[in-house]
């Protein structure tokens, strides 16, 4: 279970009680730029680019501890570095099934949006998309390419809704309409961005419940 933007490992926490209930283990693992955890290499965030290769970590941390099969759940960034992983880990055949809360699957969107809540007047946002890219050397390909469509090989579950102001949920209705045989999409009215959860805990813990029933 990995946490995203603007939150801290602690956010899994809501959870916990379901999935103890599950009789399943949760690994939720800090990553660079944590607390407790080392800093990034360059001191700035990547949006899931970079920060994916400490989930793997986590995953080979799993496996060695005895686990068959992995099933990552990640909110907001954390969803993006679970599609990094499930593309690109080494240990990727083990993963069973992405659960994916209130994903960033265009990072350029969500750089805008978040540029755009810090009042920067509309003319600017170009400029600071390319920003940050200059800083942070984030490539939007990587991204487009661990959630492409006609590469996924697993079941996906997405959490997302209309109102996420962070992470557009046009991007994750397309994911879902073009791959209808491994995606399902719990759509979540009046929830701000990462907060599928508090929207309705029970529908959320229900569909979650019917997801992984098979998985494990």
């Amino acid at each position: 279970m990995v946490h995203g933007l603007g939150t801290t490992r602690e956010l899994t926490m809501n959870l916990m009680p379901f999935l103890t209930e599950q009789r399943l283990p949760v690994l939720a693992p800090a990553y660079r730029g944590d607390p407790g955890a080392p800093p990034p290499p360059d001191g700035l965030g990547h949006l899931g680019d970079s920060e994916w290769r400490d989930l793997d970590a986590a995953v080979r941390f799993a496996v060695r501890g005895g686990a068959d099969r992995v099933i990552l759940h990640g909110w907001s960034t954390g969803a993006s570095m679970a599609l990094h992983a499930a593309a690109h880990s080494a240990l990727r055949e083990r993963i069973a099934g992405l659960v994916l809360d209130s994903p960033i699957l265009e990072w350029e969107t969500t750089l805008r949006s978040l540029a755009a809540a810090r009042r920067m007047p509309a003319a600017l946002l170009p400029l600071a998309v390319r920003a940050a890219q200059g800083r942070t050397g984030l490539h939007g390909d990587r991204l487009r390419a661990a959630a492409d469509p006609d590469a996924l090989r697993v079941p996906i579950l997405v959490f997302h809704g209309p109102d996420d102001t962070i992470a557009p949920w046009g991007p994750s209705r397309e994911l879902a309409a073009r791959r209808p045989d491994l995606v399902s999409l719990q759509t979540v009215a009046h929830a701000p961005h990462a907060a599928m959860w508090n929207a309705d805990p029970a529908r959320y813990e229900e569909a979650l419940r019917r997801f992984l029933t098979p998985l494990v």
